[in-house]
C-alpha cells in the first residue's frame, strides 16, 4: 500500500541533497572542531565557520556570531527562556509568553515558574492571534523576557511578531521567538523581525533530527544552558555535531532558494483539502485563521462525535499518515492545549485531525485523503454513542452543518 504522508509539521523526510551534503562530515571531514593545532581538526573547525556564515546569510543575521548550534529546538527554546531569564534575575522576574506555544516554551516557563519567577499566559483570540497592544498591556516594571511563537504548530496561525518585537524594545524587554513551525513555510529575516533570539530545528524543513539552532543578537544577557567545554564560543558545551550542521545549513539554503514555488504548491494543497474536507462531510469545524495569516501547509479539522485516535488509526490502515496534534505532546489522552485555548469544546477537540502537506504533496494524495475521510468518519460515526444521541435529539450540535 502507498504511504500518504501528511504529517509534514511533525517531521520532513531527509532530502537526497542534504544526505549527499552530510556524507562529507560523516568520511572525510570526521575531525573534532575544537582540536585546532593539527589538520584534520582545522578542516571541521574551518567548516563549521562555513555553515555558520551561510546559515547566517540565509536568516539575514547581521553576524555569523549570532548563529549558535544546538540539539533541537527545544533546548534552543529552553536555552532562550531559561538562560534569558536566569542572566537578568537582577533587573526583574517576570516573563510574559502565550497560552498556545509549543510545550518546549511552556514547560521551560513552568520550571522558572517553580524558581520564584513570574509568568503571565496571555489568552488568544478564536484564530488563535494574540496582539501587540495584549503583550504591551502585560508588561510590568520587572519584565525581562517576552517570548511568542512566530507560527503555530498545530492550528497555523502566524503571529505579528515584527510588531510584537517593535513593542518589546521599546520597553527594553529581551524578544525570543520560537520559529521551529516557520522556516520553510514563509520568509524569515531576523533583522527585520527585530527580535533578539529565535529558535530552529531542522527537520521541519528536510534537515535531519537531533540539531537546530538558537540566534542571539550580540549583546543580549544569557546565560548558558549547558556547562562543559568551550564550544560554541564558549556558550554552549558539547562537541558540535558537523554532519547534522551541515544537513541543517544544507536544508535551509534549499528551503531559502525554493521558498516562492514551494509555499504557492503548498497552499495549492493546504486549500484544496480543506475545502474538500469541509465540503463532504457535516459537523465539522475548521480550527484556526482562514486568511493569509494561516500557515501554507496546515489544515487543522475538528470532526464532531468520534474521537482524533480513531481516525488516525482509520487512516493508517488506509495508508495515511497525519496526526491530532503536535508529535511532542502525541502520549497525551488530554485534548490539545492549543485547541482548548481558542475556545474549541473538549469534546470538539478531542475529535480533531490536523494535515500538514508539503512540497512533495500530489493532487492525487489529496484526492484520496478527500475520498477515504467522508468514508472514515461515517463509519465511525456509525459506531459513536454520542452520535446516535445526537440522531436522537438528545444531544445538540456544536458545529455547523
Amino acid at each position: 500500500m502507498k504511504t500518504v504522508y501528511l504529517d509534514n509539521n511533525a517531521t520532513t523526510s531527509v532530502s537526497q541533497e542534504v544526505r549527499e551534503a552530510m556524507m562529507l562530515y560523516l568520511t572525510d571531514i570526521w575531525g573534532n572542531a575544537s582540536s585546532v593545532f593539527y589538520s584534520v581538526g582545522q578542516a571541521a573547525e574551518d567548516a563549521l565557520a562555513r555553515m555558520r556564515m551561510s546559515v547566517a546569510k540565509e536568516l539575514g543575521a547581521a553576524n555569523a556570531n549570532e548563529i549558535y548550534f544546538t540539539a533541537s529546538g527545544c533546548e534552543a527554546d529552553n536555552w532562550a527562556i531559561k538562560g534569558a531569564a536566569f542572566a537578568n534575575k537582577r533587573k526583574g522576574n517576570h516573563i510574559i509568553t502565550t497560552k498556545i506555544e509549543h510545550h518546549a516554551v511552556l514547560g521551560a516557563c513552568e520550571f522558572l515558574e517553580r524558581n520564584g519567577f513570574e509568568v503571565t499566559y496571555l489568552d488568544v483570540d478564536k484564530d488563535g492571534f494574540v496582539t501587540p497592544e495584549q503583550v504591551e498591556a502585560a508588561i510590568k516594571d520587572n519584565t525581562i523576557l517576552i517570548s511568542v511563537m512566530t507560527a503555530n504548530n498545530e492550528i497555523g496561525t502566524i503571529m505579528p511578531i515584527k510588531e510584537i518585537a517593535a513593542v518589546a524594545k521599546r520597553h527594553k524587554v529581551i524578544m525570543h521567538t520560537d520559529a521551529v513551525q516557520a522556516i520553510g513555510h514563509m520568509p524569515i529575516n531576523i533583522v527585520e523581525l527585530g527580535v533578539d533570539m529565535l529558535s530552529v530545528s531542522a527537520h521541519k524543513f528536510h534537515g535531519p533530527k537531533g540539531v537546530g539552532l538558537l540566534y542571539i543578537r550580540n549583546g543580549t544577557r544569557i546565560d548558558n544552558l549547558i556547562h562543559g567545554g568551550g564550544q560554541e564560543r564558549g556558550k554552549r558545551a558539547a562537541t558540535e555535531n558537523l554532519a547534522g550542521i551541515a544537513g541543517l545549513a544544507k536544508a535551509l539554503e534549499i528551503a531559502v532558494a525554493n521558498l516562492d514555488k514551494n509555499t504557492a504548491h503548498m497552499k495549492r494543497m493546504r486549500d484544496r483539502l480543506i475545502e474538500g474536507l469541509m465540503g463532504s462531510i457535516d459537523y465539522v469545524k475548521l480550527n484556526g485563521p482562514t486568511d493569509q495569516r494561516r500557515l501554507c501547509n496546515n489544515v487543522n479539522i475538528s470532526y464532531e462525535f468520534i474521537e482524533g485516535e480513531s481516525i488516525l488509526m482509520r487512516l493508517n490502515m488506509a495508508g495515511i499518515c497525519a496526526s491530532s496534534g503536535s508529535a511532542c505532546a502525541s502520549g497525551s489522552l488530554d485534548p490539545s492545549h492549543v485547541l482548548m485555548a481558542i475556545g474549541v469544546p473538549h469534546e470538539i477537540a478531542h475529535g480533531s485531525i490536523r494535515f500538514s502537506v508539503g512540497e512533495d504533496t500530489t493532487d492525487e494524495e489529496v484526492d484520496y485523503v478527500l475520498e477515504q475521510m467522508p468514508k472514515i468518519v461515517t463509519l465511525l460515526r456509525s459506531m459513536s454513542p454520542m452520535y446516535e444521541e445526537f440522531e436522537e435529539g438528545r444531544l445538540p450540535s456544536q458545529t455547523k452543518r
